[in-house]
Order: C-alpha cells, then sequence, then structure tokens
C-alpha cells in the first residue's frame, strides 16, 4: 500500500488533473476518471478508453468487489485515505481513481449509414455543459460527438464526470473542424440552434445524415451559419427567454433520435 503524500503517484495524478493538465494528457495520452461509475463502464467497454491502472483505497476495492467488477487485467494500486484525498478532484472521493488511455479516433475512417447523426461543438467552454451534452448524445443513440479546435478539452476531470460513464459508449473526436467535416462529407445535412432560426425543431422531418451544431455559450455560431445550414429555433410556450446549452441540445437530439 502506498501510503507516503511524497509518492510519485501522487504527483503523475496531480499532473493530470491540475489546471495544466490538457498540455499533460495531450503529451502522455492519459487522463483520470475517477469513481465507481466510470471504472464500471471502462471495465465493461468493448470499444472506447481503456484502463492503464487503478488506485483504490481499502473502501474503494470493497466497492469493486461489491459491484462485481473483474480488475484481473487492469494493475491495481492500494493506497491509503491521505493518498487518495491528495490525488483526487474531488471533495468526497470514492476511493477508485483509474488511469485511462485516450488511444487515438481517426476521424477520416468515419462512415455514414444513411440515417447517420452526429452533434458538432463549437468551441464549447463550459464542462458542464460538454459532459451533459455527450451524456444525452448517449441516451439518444447519437452516432458520434465531435469538437471544434478551441474547444473544452472533454478529457478534463469535469467533462469526465459530468459524462456519467457515457464516455465509454459514444465515439469523441477531438479538434475537428467544420470545413474538415463539410469536405469529407459533402451530402450532411447540416442544422444549427440559432435565436433567428426560421424553422421550429418540431417542423424537422426526415434528415438522412446529419449534424447538429452547437455554438460556445456566449457568442452562439454565427459565423458558421450559411445557406447550407437550416437554422431551427425551440418553441417555449413559457416565459424564459432561453435554455441552457445542455438543455437545448438535449432537445435537439430528442428530436433528431425520432426522425
Amino acid at each position: 500500500m502506498i501510503e507516503s503524500l511524497h509518492s510519485p503517484h501522487i504527483a503523475r495524478v496531480k499532473a493530470l488533473i491540475s489546471s495544466r493538465g490538457n498540455k499533460e494528457r495531450g503529451q502522455h495520452g492519459e487522463f483520470i476518471a475517477e469513481g465507481l461509475q466510470c471504472a464500471r463502464e471502462a471495465l465493461a467497454a468493448t470499444s472506447g478508453p481503456k484502463i492503464k491502472n487503478i488506485y483504490l483505497t481499502e473502501g474503494g476495492a470493497a466497492r469493486i468487489e461489491g459491484a462485481g467488477l473483474d480488475t484481473a487485467g487492469v494493475e491495481t494500486i492500494l493506497v491509503s485515505e491521505p493518498v487518495m484525498a491528495a490525488m483526487s478532484s474531488t471533495i468526497t472521493p470514492q476511493g477508485i481513481l483509474s488511469v485511462c488511455e485516450i488511444g487515438s479516433s481517426d476521424f477520416s475512417e468515419v462512415k455514414l449509414s444513411g440515417k447517420t447523426k452526429f452533434i458538432y461543438l463549437h468551441e464549447i467552454q463550459d464542462p458542464g455543459n460538454a459532459g451533459t451534452i455527450l451524456r444525452s448524445a448517449d441516451a439518444m443513440g447519437i452516432d458520434a460527438v465531435i469538437t471544434s479546435p478551441g474547444s473544452v478539452d472533454m478529457y478534463s476531470p469535469k467533462v469526465v464526470r459530468a459524462t456519467a460513464g457515457s464516455l465509454w459508449h459514444v465515439p469523441l473526436y477531438s479538434g475537428i473542424t467544420l470545413a474538415t467535416i463539410s469536405a469529407q462529407f459533402p451530402q450532411l445535412n447540416k442544422l444549427a440552434l440559432s435565436a433567428k432560426g426560421s424553422t421550429s425543431l418540431t417542423e424537422l422531418k426526415e434528415l438522412g445524415n446529419c449534424i447538429a451544431i452547437f455554438g460556445n455559450e456566449a457568442r452562439g455560431i454565427d459565423t458558421l451559419l450559411d445557406g447550407e445550414v437550416i437554422q431551427v429555433h425551440i418553441p417555449m410556450k413559457g416565459n424564459a427567454e432561453s435554455l441552457n446549452l445542455s438543455a437545448a441540445a438535449s432537445i435537439v437530439m430528442f428530436y433528431l433520435a425520432a426522425l
């Protein structure tokens, strides 16, 4: 058991979850996933990020065993409660911290099925929004979530936590420009949620292969809109002027899933 608060294991984990962790995660191809839910999804997944090693307190090990999870193929490192507290980015750690491989994903290999549905996040900054959108995409059967250059790191601790395990269910492609997507799939139907949208979301018909575009929480996506993009709005009967980005995106995905 690791008990020393000067252990290099702590420094390794802290580097991946720090405010500058984006650079560390990119260089080493690793990210941190905390808690039982993420461990369960990662250990059961047949695709997506793989666990390299998992740090457990005695209590965390008991939770893993109680959940019936098989960690036989994963390096397991037992640590004390103080060491786990020093590693964790949460106030009340569950005693389970996984170091995962980001892995590689090649967008050029993606194929369309005729009813493929993508979500595109343009310069999204809020990790809670990003993680919740990916979780909703998982629930609605979206085929992939794609982020633009300049978007929040989808492997940051807050995003990973907000996905509640859905990170292991939905293909994720980061740092892809909309121009790249358009060049690869010129016939892909594009739609964007916009306050200026003349088409109600409920009026949408079969779109075939499509991509729904969501912009930065503050600036929106006006610079991305052209004649090829269907601009839609969500009809609202109440008094609210607007919706939180993740709430609006979830509504759009619900309608797309039904088409």
